[in-house]
C-alpha cells in the first residue's frame, strides 16, 4: 500500500472535475499529484471573461442543474443561493472548495500540457508549455469537452458577422441586428433570448426535435422532479415526464417547432423558462434547418429564405484532447466512446478520464464519484473485472443505442442511475 501510494499522479485540469480529482484522490492518502493548469486560476470552464477564451459562459448563465442536485456531496451551496446560482456565484462555490479542502498546494497554474505520451511499465511523460517533460505513474484526465467548438459547413458561405455560441458573450453589439441563431440546445436558446432583447429580429433554426422544458413545475426546479420518479421503471418515467412536459408547454407544434418522437430521456434537454415564452411574444421565429447559405441569405429547407446581419452557431463542441497524438486517442466524432463505467480505457489501465459525461444533470457529483473509483483502485482496494476490456466497448454501445445516435450524446449518461452505480462500487 505504501508504494502505492507514493506513485505520482498528473490531473490534467483544475475545473469541476479537476478539482473534485484532486481533493478526493488527496484524502485517499494519494498526495504525489501535480494538477496542470494552464489558467492562473480554478474554475475552468466557468471562469467568465468579456473576451472569448476557453470558458463558453457568457454575462447571463446561470446553471440548468438545480444546487439541490449540484454541488460536491460534503460541500453543499450556500444557503442564500437561488435555486439556479449565476456562473459567478458558481466560480465562487469553486474557489471556496479548494481553499477549504487546501487544494491548490497541488495546482500547477499556468501550465499547459502540451503532450502526454506513455512510456514503458504503463507510466506516462507529460510535456509542458516550458518545454519541461516529467515522468507519472497515473494520469487522470480532466480537461473538460465544451471548449472547441463544431462549425457548419457552410460558415464561410455567410458573408455576414459569423459567430459560434462559445464566443457570445453579451447582447451588446447586437442591438437592431438581424439575427440566426443556429442550434436550440442550451446554448442556442440563451443566445436568442438574450439577443432578442436588443435586436430587430430573431429567428432560430431547428433542425431536429428539441424538448425544452421550463426550469420549474410545481413549483419546484424540474430536475428535483424528476429525480423523484427515479425508483419506477423507465417507460413509466417516460410516460410521466411527457405528461409533465405536456401540463408545463402544451405541444411544440403551437410553437412553431417540431415535435420530438421520442422519450424526454433519450436526448440531452434544453432547460430554458424564457425560450417558449419569447417565440409566443414574436420576439424570436423557429425556422427549419438549413439547406444552404449565399452571401447574406440563408436558405431553408422549407423552401423559404431571409437575410440576416449576424449568424450565431449554437452547433456543439469537438470532444478533443489536444494533448494526445490523433493516432493515440481520437473521438472527436464519435458515437461510441468506449470506456468502462466511462471511466477506464480498454488499453491503458493507467489513464483515466474524469467528467467525460454528458449527464442529464450536474457534472462535477459524478467526477467526485469516479474519482473514489480510481482512488481504490491505484490503492488497491478496488479490482476491474476480467472482462472489464469488453464492458467498456459494449457499454459505448449501449449509450450508443440509449441516447439518439450523434456525436453530441456519446458520452450522454442518466444522472442519478449512473451516480448511485459507481457509489455502489466504492462502498
Amino acid at each position: 500500500m505504501t508504494n502505492k501510494i507514493n506513485r505520482r499522479i498528473a490531473v490534467i485540469g483544475a475545473g469541476c472535475s479537476g478539482l473534485a480529482a484532486v481533493k478526493v484522490l488527496a484524502e485517499n492518502g494519494l498526495t504525489n499529484i501535480v494538477c496542470f493548469e494552464k489558467s492562473d486560476q480554478v474554475g475552468g470552464n466557468w471562469v467568465y471573461t468579456a473576451s472569448e477564451s476557453h470558458s463558453s459562459v457568457c454575462e447571463t448563465t446561470h446553471i440548468i442543474s438545480s444546487k439541490w442536485l449540484s454541488h460536491y456531496s460534503d460541500f453543499p451551496m450556500p444557503a442564500d443561493y437561488p435555486d439556479y446560482p449565476s456562473h459567478r456565484q458558481v466560480l465562487a462555490y469553486f474557489q471556496s472548495y479548494a481553499q477549504k479542502f487546501d487544494l491548490e498546494r497541488f495546482i500547477r497554474f499556468n501550465s499547459e500540457v502540451k503532450k502526454v505520451e506513455k512510456v514503458e511499465n504503463e507510466r506516462w511523460q507529460i510535456t509542458s508549455g516550458d518545454g519541461t517533460a516529467e515522468i507519472f505513474d497515473y494520469v487522470l484526465v480532466a480537461n473538460g469537452h465544451h471548449s472547441v467548438p463544431r462549425h457548419p459547413d457552410w460558415k464561410d458561405d455567410f458573408k455576414g458577422q459569423y459567430l459560434h455560441s462559445h464566443g457570445f458573450k453579451t447582447n451588446k453589439g447586437f442591438e437592431g441586428k438581424r439575427i440566426l441563431v443556429v442550434g436550440a440546445g442550451n446554448s442556442g436558446c440563451d443566445c436568442a433570448v438574450e439577443t432578442s432583447r436588443v435586436a430587430e429580429s430573431v429567428d432560430i433554426s431547428v433542425r431536429s426535435p428539441q424538448y425544452i422544458v421550463p426550469k420549474f413545475f410545481l413549483g419546484k426546479p424540474t430536475d428535483t422532479f424528476a429525480a423523484g420518479m427515479l425508483w419506477l421503471p423507465r417507460r413509466i418515467q417516460d410516460l410521466l415526464h411527457r405528461i409533465s412536459i405536456r401540463i408545463q408547454v402544451g405541444r411544440y407544434s403551437y410553437y412553431g417547432l417540431p415535435e420530438p418522437h421520442f422519450p424526454p430521456t433519450q436526448a440531452h434537454p434544453t432547460v430554458n423558462s424564457e425560450m417558449l415564452e419569447k417565440i409566443r411574444h414574436g420576439k424570436v421565429h423557429p425556422r427549419p434547418g438549413i439547406r444552404r447559405v449565399e452571401n447574406r441569405t440563408v436558405f431553408f429547407e422549407d423552401g423559404s429564405s431571409a437575410e440576416y446581419d449576424v449568424i450565431i452557431a449554437a452547433t456543439g463542441y469537438r470532444m478533443q484532447f489536444p494533448f494526445f497524438d490523433k493516432t493515440f486517442i481520437d473521438w472527436e466524432d464519435a458515437t461510441n466512446v468506449p470506456l468502462y463505467l466511462r471511466v477506464f480505457h480498454p488499453e491503458h489501465k493507467s489513464l483515466f478520464f474524469i467528467g467525460l459525461v454528458q449527464p442529464q444533470g450536474s457534472v462535477w457529483p459524478l467526477s467526485e464519484a469516479q474519482t473514489r473509483l480510481v482512488a481504490r483502485f491505484i490503492t488497491g482496494r478496488y479490482a476491474l473485472p476480467k472482462n472489464w476490456q469488453q464492458l467498456a466497448v459494449e457499454e459505448g454501445a449501449d449509450i450508443e443505442r440509449a441516447f439518439l445516435k450523434s456525436p453530441r450524446h456519446s458520452v450522454e449518461v442518466h444522472y442519478l442511475p449512473y451516480l448511485r452505480k459507481l457509489e455502489k462500487l466504492v462502498v
